[in-house]
């Protein structure tokens, strides 16, 4: 239960909680591009196996083989495919692998960090069963069915796999609306909550090319968010709104890095020596 001076911060589905009560906006690879990635990585495994058994029909064909040595050499090489050379990669890559890399997936932990040879080992031996034994069956299933579409071996190993590959926004060059040149003068406009600006934001980007109504309902929507932030209230439609108060915010933010910045510059320029025959204590 909150004590007092103690506040709740909401955590969206969409975001990962770090150790250091950090909300990160992430995207987990979805269901389908998972499938595709696993797909590859198992086809590659099929083919080692496959290079495995003709390399070894060859040797026993011209009798450099001993045949009792022959089903040693299976094991090893399917253990090796199905959970060293998984981990292997896993760990040496960061939690990337051919499929994964083909897909634009990376595999992180359930905050967001970086994964270790514990997770790779986890997930690949666990895939031994729900990849192998099953064809996939079994992640296939519990993918379906978790938020991020984690297999059992991700479960298991608390990660999931995230998304590389997102779109990059541009950036955005908003300048205050026509008429609305004395408010922002005189406008007190606090500083916005980060999703909620970066909501306006990508509003502001994608306006052109919305749906007229669908539009109007983002913008009002947006701009009931952003009133209790803004003093005082332009009457313009929210659309407009939208776009001055992220014109004052960004001017606003420019303007306090500038002057930031000049104040560090300072503090850290070399002090000029004093002429020479000037008395000092």
């Amino acid at each position: 239960m909150p004590t007092e001076g103690s506040s709740i911060v909401e955590i969206h589905q969409d975001e990962v909680l770090t150790g250091e009560a950090v909300a990160l906006d992430v995207q987990p690879l979805s269901f389908f591009l998972r499938a595709l990635g696993v797909l590859i990585d198992m086809l590659l495994g099929v083919a080692v196996l496959v290079l495995f058994s003709f390399a070894l029909s060859w040797l026993g064909g011209a009798g450099l083989l001993d045949a009792a040595v022959a089903p040693i050499l299976t094991i090893v090489v399917v253990v090796t495919v199905t959970v060293i050379l998984p981990t292997a990669v896993e760990t040496a890559s960061g939690g990337r692998s051919l499929g994964k890399l083909a897909v634009g997936g990376r595999i992180v932990r359930s905050d967001g960090g970086g994964t270790g040879f514990r997770h790779a080992f986890i997930r690949a031996l666990v895939g031994v069963f729900e990849l192998w034994f099953t064809l996939g069956a079994v992640a296939a299933l519990c993918g379906a069915f978790t938020p991020r579409s984690q297999r059992l071996g991700d479960l298991l190993a608390g990660t999931y796999s995230e998304r590389t590959r997102t779109p990059r926004l541009p950036d955005p060059s908003f300048e205050v609306p026509p008429g609305l040149e004395n408010w922002a003068a005189v406008a007190d406009v606090a500083r916005l909550p980060d999703r909620l600006a970066r909501r306006i934001a990508q509003f502001l980007v994608s306006a052109p090319r919305l749906d007229p109504a669908a539009r109007l309902r983002s913008a009002a929507s947006l701009a009931g968010e952003a009133a209790p932030f803004v003093s005082p209230a332009p009457a313009v439609d929210p659309d407009t709104f939208l776009r001055g108060v992220a014109a004052v915010r960004r001017q606003r933010e420019l303007r306090a890095i500038s002057l930031e910045t000049d104040r560090a510059a300072k503090l850290t320029a070399p002090v000029a020596a004093p002429p020479r025959g000037f008395p000092t204590r």
